[in-house]
């Protein structure tokens, strides 16, 4: 059924699994089998999760409270009601899903500049899921400028799924990459703000970041973001509002001229009501790109390898250091290591340092560590390069540079950023890194890449590379990442291609580009252990995840100085992550005490590294079971062959929890249970009554097998 249907009473189209209802009142209802979705005459979209027969929600719009915003020249544009005596209603078939239903409304400005129209979409595929878009049209006889656009306007009350709890009392997550080490699974707080850009560059070298922010209490959830498998600049404002309620939005600062009989049209952006924690809305946004074509790269089996990393010698280390840790890397079973920065000449030439490595002693020194059964990976870094004092590296200048000075991105006024970088978008770059990337792999033979410090490219107005638009340097960092991936696999099937956006969330342009994620310089271990999570839920369940070095599970930062004295293996491994270690052996002296192998360390070391290697629970599949906030104590479960294995952690770590879990999603049937951290056996329980009374400090790790 399609066409434009006149209002008589309450008309109903039923397609597929959904049926569409359009109210005396004006509203439009979309009913799936787990959710509803009511568009408000206002163009608020308010989403309720059905469950067992009740609706739950979060949203609670004032009365005639809009939906969605536009601002131009300066000035609100006000728009009239929706026609909904003449709304469109179509059967869809598409990218996302192959059976839908797309919902049309239009409204005209009240000063007949603009006619909106207002598209809805739900796809049987995603029950749980609506997708809005507005595209605005200039029906007027001049040109209309587009300054701020608003949409997915939501005024959010965890009232309403707890009557004991604050409207603000719930948890979040917040998908923006703005700040080293700030949480993005968090409380919201009174007086909580946080405006959310993603796409480009920040002004001080972060972004990208994840088009999605998240809310849940413990019996229902809701996201929003946009839904393209591309980056777009725009924000995601959260804020606590003066009466307590969360505000968020989509807000795009579009800053475009609609000339007479010209259309602007939205991202697709998306409402997702849900149980449990941010998993559930990441996972299924992932899934949503994936459906339009968004490839996600596949982990090889190097990729699970525990990992020994450089970096504890930092970035003066010598060669006989790197080269005389090898024999307790092997005595751990370590079969992967990485030579972090401080081996390369300028930041952008990504040449060896001649005093460091004369001759081919670089190329040495990997065949040292291949002689010896081991991997490695090199540090580098794509785009950024060295263009004299001021720059990345003061003084230095990178020799790409003084060939091709052409190739840098400019801002606005001409000038370069803080941080100088290649314009991705020029085909001639695109072309450097896949050469670079072979001279690593080939020439030097190294085994991978630890791409670090990456975020997103700043817009270019370079006017020399005659882009289309400025974002063209955003969008083309997914193609330098491509690039590089894919010139790496071709040369070694088996290599580890990971990307580090240091202390911050992941980028979505170059996330399918990796086949090995990394926790990202952690602050502790409750971050290892959620963005171990994220990436479950970005990559799915069975994803190779970094841990990142187990130092970094524990940080205590003085003037001028991190101190990393973390031990926290048990918040990788249980979580199935891949360990990591930047230990430096044998004693060097002071410079390096953070990170010695002390003989106490060196049997908690031999320990952990022993589990990892005999069970793999980072080959297993992650279970989401327990809900960050809501369940007590943190809880993480791994399916792998056939048993289940359970983490569980106090926090804060120093404190004994004392209590009764539950081990969730076993089958029917008794198990033993045995705590494989302290080698000790529980007894059965049986799966009728899955609970387990019992004390522990830091964390408590369960092997559960069917008796």
């Amino acid at each position: 059924m399609a066409g434009t249907l006149a209002l008589v009473g309450s008309l109903h189209a039923l397609y597929a699994q959904s049926e569409v209802s359009v109210r005396q009142a004006g509203t439009v209802l979309i009913k799936t089998p787990e959710a509803e979705f009511e568009l408000l005459p206002s163009g608020y979209l308010e989403g309720h999760l059905v469950r067992e027969g009740q609706r739950l929600t979060l949203d609670e719009p004032l009365r005639g409270e809009g939906g969605d915003s536009l601002i131009s020249g300066g000035v609100p544009v006000h728009f009239a009601r929706p026609d909904v005596d003449h709304v469109k209603i179509d059967d869809i078939h598409g990218a996302i899903g192959p059976r839908g239903k797309r919902v049309e409304l239009t409204s005209t400005a009240v000063n007949g500049s603009l006619q909106k129209t207002l598209a809805l979409e739900v796809y049987d595929n995603f029950p749980a899921v609506s997708f809005l878009t507005v595209t605005y049209h200039n029906t007027s006889t001049k040109a209309v400028r587009l300054d701020r656009i608003s949409l997915q306007r939501h005024r959010i009350s965890a009232t309403l799924a707890d009557d004991r709890a604050l409207p603000y009392q719930m948890w979040s997550f917040q998908g923006s990459s703005y700040k080293w080490g700030q949480n993005d699974v968090m409380p919201i707080a009174k007086g909580f703000s946080l405006l959310n850009a993603v796409g480009t560059s920040t002004p001080d070298h972060f972004g990208g970041g994840l088009p999605v922010v998240a809310f849940w209490t413990r019996s229902v959830g809701m996201a929003i973001g946009h839904a393209e498998p591309r980056p777009y600049a725009l924000a995601l404002p959260v804020e606590v509002r003066h009466d307590d309620r969360v505000g968020a939005s989509i807000r795009i600062d579009a800053g475009i001229v609609l000339k007479p009989g010209g259309t602007y049209t939205t991202p697709r952006t998306f409402l997702a009501v849900f149980t449990g924690d941010y998993y559930e809305p990441l996972s299924i946004w992932s899934r949503i790109l994936q459906h339009q074509g968004w490839e996600l790269a596949q982990p090889s089996s190097a990729a699970f390898d525990a990992n020994w990393c450089g970096w504890g010698y930092l970035g003066g280390f010598t060669r006989e250091q790197i080269l005389g840790t090898i024999p307790k890397i092997k005595e751990f079973g370590i079969k992967s290591a990485t030579l972090d920065s401080g081996w390369f000449n300028d930041t952008g030439d990504w040449d060896p340092d001649p005093k460091k490595f004369p001759g081919d002693s670089l190329r040495r020194l990997v065949d040292e560590f291949h002689k010896n059964g081991i991997q490695i990976t090199v540090w580098w870094q794509a785009l950024l390069v060295d263009v004299g004092r001021g720059a990345n590296h003061s003084g230095r200048v990178a020799q790409v540079f003084r060939e091709h000075p052409d190739w840098l991105i400019l801002d606005a006024t001409g000038k370069r950023g803080r941080q100088a970088m290649l314009c991705p978008a020029l085909p001639a770059v695109q072309e450097y890194y896949r050469k670079v990337t072979e001279k690593l792999m080939r020439d030097f033979d190294f085994d991978g890449s630890k791409l670090d410090g990456i975020y997103s490219a700043p817009r270019c107005y370079n006017p020399a590379h005659h882009h289309k638009s400025p974002d063209d340097s955003m969008l083309a960092v997914a193609d330098v990442y491509k690039i590089i991936l894919d010139t790496t696999r071709a040369l070694k099937p088996e290599a580890v291609t990971q990307i580090c956006p240091c202390g911050t969330t992941p980028n979505l342009a170059w996330l399918p580009f990796m086949n090995q994620a990394v926790t990202a310089d952690p602050v502790g271990s409750v971050q290892v252990r959620r963005r171990i999570k994220l990436y479950k839920a970005l990559l799915g369940p069975r994803s190779a995840v970094y841990g990142d070095h187990v130092e970094l599970s524990k940080i205590v930062f003085t003037p001028g100085r991190e101190i990393d004295l973390g031990e926290d293996f048990a918040s990788t491994i249980g979580v199935g992550g891949v360990l990591g270690t930047k230990f430096t052996w044998p004693d060097y002296g002071p410079r390096f005490d953070d990170a010695f192998l002390t003989p106490r360390k060196e049997i908690r070391w031999q320990k952990w590294t022993g589990i990892y290697n005999s069970m793999m629970l980072s080959k297993g599949a992650f279970l989401n079971l327990y809900t960050i906030g809501y369940d007590s104590p943190e809880g993480y479960t791994i399916a792998k062959d056939g048993k289940m294995y359970y983490a569980f952690f106090a926090e804060p770590a120093s404190l004994v929890w004392k209590g009764t879990i539950e081990l969730r999603g076993l089958e029917p049937g008794k198990y033993r249970v045995f705590d494989y951290a302290n080698e000790k056996d529980l007894g059965i329980l049986d799966a009728s009554n899955p609970r387990l009374a019992t004390e522990f400090k830091e964390h408590l790790m369960l092997a559960v097998s069917k008796e």
